[in-house]
């Protein structure tokens, strides 16, 4: 095996994991403690009833936290995300005034989630350009695409079958139908990332995208692909969003991008790419839900909430930053001693001592 083969070798996913176990770790010390203590203090938070809506509440954030981390794993972003759910809605709605059946909506919607995905891949992949500016421009694309559609309006006459599912629960209990399929892409998306070969090309991608290249992994195809799946899960949770609220509107998940963005960055994914864990990234979702449920509650205003988030997501950048920084410090300040001692212990005539 050559010099550069080696380097670019995938660092391998569960050496990453016990880099990030201690954050991961404090990130879920931390949920726990929050669920325990606003239980105790937030009326009516401990609720099963309340439970039930804080699953519901943190579906959409969690699901497109999934596609999210592999993006931002492999040093790039998407902040469309949130207008392809806004879009997607307002495409059903116009469909079902247009008289097409749910059956076929809901498929047609995803597809289009995934074709968005597609548009911001191109330009990125295929054009080469910044995804940060690219999703940018299409966040605002997105949107405005859906005003045109809707405009002001809203589309709120879908059937109760479909409607009831979306906001029921199983067997009469307080879990929320929603659990089975979060929990089977949570563990798609596990295992995609952290025991598949696709999982290393995008640990190796984020560590060093021209080695990975090097290495012989498909950098721009893997990443386009994953900006596919981001939209097309996207598209999923705008098919949810509409049939929870029973309502298909423009403004459906309105800067809902930057929950996200902080949930998977306050789960202990690196925003320079290649560290991360969907363990992390699940607590800091359930964190930050339950944050957000506490403090609505609390009848804590929502400007609130946004600088909440805002706080979150900067600490979520600063913390591990500064935790590297001190510990190179601390590097610099070892070796030295250790030159100085070796130099210390050779005699005058350069031979070691015997």
């Amino acid at each position: 095996m050559s010099a550069e083969s080696a380097s670019a070798a995938p660092p391998s996913p569960r050496l990453s994991f016990g880099r990030l176990a201690t954050w991961d770790v404090g990130v879920v010390v931390v949920t726990v403690l929050t669920l325990v203590i606003a239980s105790g203090t937030v009326e009516q938070f401990g609720t099963t009833r309340n439970f039930s809506f804080l699953i519901l509440d943190l579906t959409p954030i969690l699901v497109l936290a999934l596609p999210m981390t592999l993006i931002i794993m492999t040093g790039e972003i998407d902040l469309s995300v949130a207008s392809t759910v806004g879009l997607t809605s307002a495409l059903m709605g116009e469909m079902w005034n247009n008289g097409l059946p749910l059956e076929t909506i809901m498929p047609l919607g995803v597809l289009a989630g995934a074709v968005l995905g597609l548009v911001n891949g191109f330009f990125v992949t295929v054009l080469g350009l910044p995804s940060l500016a690219v999703t940018i421009g299409t966040l605002a694309l997105y949107r405005g695409l859906a005003y045109v559609l809707l405009g002001d309006t809203a589309v709120a006459d879908f059937p109760r079958d479909f409607t009831g599912w979306a906001i029921g629960s199983m067997n009469g209990t307080w879990v929320p139908n929603v659990v089975i399929p979060i929990v089977v892409l949570i563990v798609v998306f596990t295992i995609v990332l952290h025991a598949t070969p696709v999982g290393r090309s995008i640990h190796a991608i984020g560590a060093n995208d021209t080695a990975a290249s090097f290495a012989g992994i498909p950098v721009e195809r893997v990443k386009l692909w994953l900006y596919v799946v981001s939209g097309a899960v996207a598209g999923l949770v705008g098919v949810f969003w509409t049939l929870r609220y029973s309502s298909a509107r423009a403004d459906n998940a309105d800067g809902l991008e930057l929950t996200v963005v902080a949930a998977v960055l306050l789960g202990g994914v690196s925003i320079f790419g290649g560290k991360g864990t969907m363990s992390g990234v699940i607590a800091g979702v359930v964190l930050l839900a339950s944050l957000h449920n506490a403090l609505r509650l609390a009848d804590v205003s929502a400007d609130a909430l946004t600088i909440v988030t805002g706080s979150l997501l900067i600490l979520s950048v600063l913390v591990p930053n500064l935790t590297g920084a001190v510990r190179a410090g601390l590097d610099r300040r070892k070796r030295p001693r250790r030159v100085r001692g070796a130099a210390a212990d050779t005699p005058a005539g350069g031979a070691p001592p015997h």
